[in-house]
């Protein structure tokens, strides 16, 4: 592979831009062209984001926020709304609920989560309180700390266009043919106007249909399915009424599966992810429908597989996105996923002096496959330990998901419960999710451990103490209606 010095992304969807935009942005020296398709759409669905997703397009891409929320108008997502497991409802957000200890208390806040875990951190808080953000002077919402946006994928798509043409990569509509395949990869992509492109480095950003790693170079793939049952989704929605706007994803439990609800400004996007295994697509819309009677429009039908190529650098080709794997809707893995491939790839890029030795891409494919089995594995854990319903599919889940790399933290927090020592047993150290995302869910579905903790009087007490702080700075907050009311005032500064 010789130095690279030009890019070419086929797909224009938001990976495929969001790769070409990062591409611009922190290696501008390199030539980016990214051609798609007119013949197809962008998938209009509702996106949830984590906190990667503004981390990434505010500090590292230098987007600037006013032009951001006036293009795409996102809502926020403090985290997800959990109604999983014997609890009624318990919260996950993107901070640090479990694993810490708060002053003055014996155990880990986990150990004292027995009875209520909605008030272990402000945006759990917030979330309980049906708010968005703390409220700073003159009652003005505090925009900061780990939030994400729920966000109509059109418009993000669109001002990723329009960012893009303006940050100088070359954009072009034609419709993909073939690829010439090469010692070294692909040669020249041919399209269906004639013409023939090519780049130093090609990225496949072509979505489920992987048109290069796996069409073209046949890249084996490696199925998630046996551990990991869903493969469909029913999407719909209806236009907002007098529902509040919740600052949080909801995941509720269905009998096939689960459905997910994504709050916009003027729609709620409502979509069932299920298994064909245990329902056919008739009866899972019939019990969508049924538990959802406001959808107003027609519900559509969405085909996935599970898993994830086990080379997503092959040559000059690297996958990115669906391209290079899926899980499922589940904790919207997805951006984030792919905002992680194309840092680390620019990393090994500026690295290697943009040289890359096989070496590096063989690390490059050790790293992202390793982090597609950690979200593997951590959605198994919101599984296998669902005690919620006692269908077919959810006994089948109990019975047998693996935990694959993360079974020896499950017998760890088995023996030591939610103390932070349990760090010890990740399997990779740095990973993804650090302790805090298993931790959230082994807590807040109240999976049992053999270290039990009966606290003292005194500390009862003071924990009470924060359980009330909290709530009351929670309770003085902003609610999301007002938090855009104050962004879209003349007077509001983002500095």
């Amino acid at each position: 592979m010789k130095r690279v010095k030009s890019i070419l992304v086929l797909g224009g969807g938001s990976a495929g831009l969001i790769t070409a935009l990062t591409f611009r942005r922190m290696l501008p020296e390199v030539s980016v062209k990214l051609v798609h398709s007119p013949d197809i759409g962008v998938i209009g669905v509702g996106e949830g984001t984590t906190a990667v997703f503004p981390e990434h397009f505010f500090k590292v891409l230098g987007l600037p926020k006013d032009e951001f929320y006036r293009e795409t108008s996102p809502t926020w997502k403090q985290g997800i709304k959990f109604v999983w497991g014997p609890r009624d409802h318990f919260f996950y957000t993107f901070d640090f609920q479990y694993d810490q200890k708060r002053q003055g208390m014996g155990m880990a806040n986990g150990f004292y989560a027995d009875d209520d875990c909605g008030l272990l951190d402000l945006p759990a808080a917030l979330m309980q309180c049906g708010k968005a953000f703390a409220s700073g002077p003159l009652g003005k919402p505090l925009i900061n700390g780990q939030y994400a946006f729920h966000i109509e994928n059109k418009r993000l798509v669109a001002y990723l266009e329009k960012i893009c043409a303006a940050s100088g990569v070359a954009i072009s509509e034609d419709t993909f043919v073939e690829a010439e395949r090469t010692e070294n990869g692909v040669g020249d992509l041919v399209f269906q106007s004639g013409a023939r492109r090519s780049a130093d480095l090609v990225i496949d950003a072509s979505g489920f249909r992987s048109e290069l790693i796996g069409r073209t170079l046949g890249v084996s793939f490696k199925d998630f399915s046996t551990g990991l049952f869903c493969d469909r989704a029913w999407i719909g929605g209806w236009t907002r009424g007098d529902e509040p706007l919740h600052a949080y994803t909801t995941a509720e439990t269905m009998d096939s599966g689960w459905c997910w609800q994504i709050e916009h400004e003027d729609w709620i996007n409502r979509g069932y992810v299920y298994s064909s295994r245990f329902i056919n697509d008739d009866e899972a819309l019939g019990e969508f429908l049924r538990k959802n009677p406001k959808v107003s429009n027609e519900p559509r039908l969405v085909r996935f597989r599970s898993g994830r190529h086990d080379s997503g650098w092959v040559g000059n080709v690297v996958a990115v996105g669906n391209s290079s794997g899926f899980v499922e809707p589940l904790e919207a893995t997805a951006l984030a996923q792919l905002i992680y491939e194309v840092r680390w790839l620019i990393e090994v890029l500026r690295t290697e002096q943009m040289d890359p030795a096989q070496s590096a891409k063989d690390r490059y494919n050790e790293i992202v496959g390793r982090a597609w089995d950690e979200i593997r594995d951590f959605l198994a854990y919101h599984y296998r330990f669902n005690t919620r319903l006692d269908t077919p599919f959810w006994k089948h889940c109990r019975n047998e998901t693996s935990l694959g790399d993360y079974e020896g933290f499950y017998q760890e927090y088995r023996r030591l419960g939610p103390a932070p020592e349990t760090i010890r047993a990740l399997p990779y150290k740095p990973n993804i999710y650090g302790i805090e995302g298993y931790l959230a869910m082994l807590v807040g579905m109240k999976v049992p451990h053999e270290r039990t903790y009966q606290p003292g009087a005194g500390e009862i007490d003071l924990w009470n103490r924060h359980q009330r702080a909290m709530r009351t700075r929670a309770a003085a907050g902003v609610p999301s209606e007002k938090a855009l009311a104050a962004i879209r005032s003349p007077h509001w500064s983002w500095s």
